[in-house]
């Protein structure tokens, strides 16, 4: 069987398949049973500084065959009361990533640190959500203040600070090498695309907010391209999230230089059985490459192509 274990940011993984943030992390008893399940490692809701209730219904529209949009406006209990569901996926021995949202650089920094106490292996900052007023990609669209966000949480904190990109930008490579002047540990890329749908019979927006954001695997041709184009701009560790539900998704991301990945949409839609099924049919995958290690991979068509 091939070896999938790798490495971000100096961090081991028992497989490259992580649960992308704000599916299943409601609870701790959730990002346990990803980690049961068979994740490498499992991101938390993005956890913010006050309870927070979200858009009102409707929220989610899935499409059948090609993802899902949705705009949930980031509900979460707060940084008060998240670290108990923490403790719960930590004593199932789960790696668990912090995501954690804020306004500004100063409130990202502070709840950084309070996540960081928790006992999370990493964090991930959610500079991406592109459907939450004065949030996510409002902030993470600004070079500037992806540079000034990243630097004042390392300052907060001594765990590895991963900087998640937004798509909905000209450059998304421009954002990542902003986070690593800053000094982050890692990139995820990316975070939904901003998106809408009409109801015609109604004459508006099938969502409460309007905007949403749309996963899922129409949007996974964006996702290699921001991953492959990051990796061309920057030396820090790369994982890539979009689309993925089969293993040569896995694989394509990894040979645009993703050294791990996040399922999201793919757990919505098969449930956190996806896992086992994935890491299974990745290892035969690989052995039927005769691969015996995902990490060798790792940017191996940037070869290939500069070859061509």
């Amino acid at each position: 069987m091939a070896d999938l274990r790798t490495t971000v940011a100096g961090l081991p993984f028992r497989n490259p398949l992580w649960l992308a943030s704000g599916i299943w992390g409601e609870s701790g008893n959730s990002l346990k049973g990803a980690w049961d399940a068979g994740a490498g490692g499992v991101v938390t809701k993005s956890i913010g500084s006050q309870p927070r209730m979200g858009y009102p219904n409707p929220t989610i529209e899935t499409y059948e065959k090609w993802g899902m949009l949705n705009a949930m406006g980031l509900p979460n209990p707060g940084i008060d009361e998240y670290p108990q569901e923490i403790a719960v996926a930590r004593a199932a021995g789960a790696a668990v990533i912090g995501s954690v949202f804020g306004a500004d650089a100063d409130e990202f920094a502070t709840l950084a640190a309070r996540m960081a106490a928790t006992g999370v292996v990493a964090l991930e900052l959610n500079l991406s959500c592109p459907h939450a007023k004065g949030l996510g990609s409002e902030i993470g669209q600004d070079p500037d203040q992806v540079r000034d966000v990243v630097r004042a949480v390392k300052r907060a904190v001594r765990i590895p600070v991963i900087a998640k990109i937004t798509p909905n930008h000209f450059d998304p490579a421009s954002l990542a090498a902003a986070a690593e002047s800053a000094g982050a540990d890692a990139i995820s890329a990316i975070n939904t695309i901003r998106a809408l749908s009409i109801d015609v019979q109604l004459r508006r927006p099938v969502l409460a907010n309007g905007l949403g954001g749309l996963s899922g695997p129409a949007i996974k041709p964006v996702g290699l391209a921001c991953v492959w184009q990051i990796f061309d701009r920057v030396k820090i560790p790369i994982v890539g999230v979009g689309g993925i539900q089969q293993p040569d998704d896995v694989l394509e991301y990894v040979l645009a230089g993703a050294r791990a990945v996040e399922l999201g949409t793919a757990v919505a839609f098969e449930g956190i059985g996806v896992f086992s099924r994935l890491a299974r049919e990745l290892s035969q995958r690989l052995d039927t490459l005769q691969v015996s290690r995902i990490e060798e991979l790792v940017g191996a068509a940037h070869t290939v192509s500069a070859r061509s």
